[in-house]
């Protein structure tokens, strides 16, 4: 059967990516965020490959028990969520971190861990106004917690609104918050570094990092070049292909004319897969060796492609999304989104074909269990 769209996931990429972490924080525990479907290239097959991290990080429950129930052992820290007590009492049973994140949240897991051993991250909302306890509240839950026999380990923990910008101003903002609120007990361990901090900023390793983009080859910052890997290569075959004159129109409410005698291909793939329906005309797609524009406004099952400068092309013939020739990045830019919203909103009818792993990492500063 012929897949018209192909996501390629090439987990030697992921080893390569962790490396990289790896030697940007030696002295850190490493918590892999593979929420959302590992952002989209698969929950299992990534967090078997990175069965070298010190944790593995999710924000649903369910994805913790599909981690679980693959035979995971790592360590799983479940990020902000809406957790019952028969949630947290399934979270001590399965030995899944849980992170106390507002007065409900730290009000139930005390309540919960009198019966159910929890490790729990409290977290800080040191001004992303996200979630987060305020700095007084997280104080004074710290100090609730330290207090309860049931909780084995407590882990602080703030994310960054905003590392990825380049005066860093609203970073060390949030940074002095952390650190004000952190020296009230700081025997416990730390977490603060998103993929931009740890690129940017060694004095926010503290004891965890918490990657996600750059560990599936994505860069987050344009001002620190890093040897990362792109994992997943997205590609549809040609369905059609047409000749048309000058002034044609492409595509629903005919928002492309052709502007000279054109080839147009046809693509199986659109936004029923997961691409941008607004991906602006001229965003690239790789195809035979050069990039060619989309033209036309992307439909459920198809997008067109101006292939006139692209030599010899067939049905059947594969196209690049995106992936190593074309940087997920730079679709993102003309379709006015992230390469994180890219990978997510693949669906179900994209195949996933998986590429081994090539070898496995050293391992690194282990979490105790």
């Amino acid at each position: 059967m012929h897949n018209t769209a192909t996501a390629r996931v090439d987990l030697s990429a992921l080893v390569d990516n962790l490396a990289v972490v790896r030697r940007l924080c030696p002295r850190s525990r490493v918590m892999a965020m593979v929420k959302a479907d590992g952002y989209g290239h698969g929950l299992i097959p990534v967090a078997k490959t990175l069965s070298r991290a010190d944790g593995l990080g999710v924000a649903r429950l369910q994805e913790a028990l599909a981690l679980r129930d693959a035979g995971i052992t790592q360590r799983i820290l479940l990020v902000a969520t809406l957790l019952s007590m028969g949630d947290l009492a399934v979270c001590s049973e399965q030995n899944i971190d849980v992170t106390a994140h507002d007065h409900t949240s730290v009000s139930a897991i005390a309540a919960a861990a009198a019966h159910h051993p929890l490790r729990v991250w409290l977290e800080l909302d040191s001004g992303m106004h996200r979630v987060g306890l305020d700095p007084q509240a997280f104080v004074e839950a710290d100090r609730l917690l330290a207090g309860i026999p049931g909780i084995s380990e407590v882990t602080h923990m703030t994310h960054f609104s905003s590392a990825d910008e380049a005066d860093g101003q609203v970073l060390d903002g949030q940074l002095q918050c952390f650190s004000e609120c952190h020296r009230h007990n700081p025997k416990v361990k730390a977490s603060l570094a998103n993929s931009a901090a740890l690129i940017s900023r060694p004095d926010t390793h503290a004891d965890w990092v918490r990657p996600g983009i750059m560990l599936y080859g994505g860069n987050p910052l344009r001002t620190h070049r890093v040897p990362l890997r792109p994992v997943m290569t997205l590609t549809a075959r040609i369905i059609a292909l047409r000749a048309l004159g000058v002034a044609e129109p492409v595509g629903y409410n005919r928002r492309w004319y052709t502007a000279r005698h054109s080839r147009i291909a046809t693509l199986g793939i659109g936004y029923g897969d997961g691409y941008p329906r607004h991906a602006a005309n001229g965003t690239p797609v790789w195809i035979n060796g050069c990039l060619a524009p989309l033209v036309g406004r992307v439909s459920m099952d198809s997008l067109a492609v101006d292939v006139t400068d692209c030599g010899p092309v067939a049905v059947g013939d594969e196209a690049v999304l995106w992936g190593e020739e074309l940087p997920a990045t730079q679709v993102a830019e003309h379709a006015q989104t992230i390469n994180y919203a890219l990978f997510a909103a693949l669906g179900q009818r994209v195949s996933r074909e998986y590429a081994s792993a090539r070898r496995m990492l050293p391992a690194g500063p282990r979490a105790t269990a």
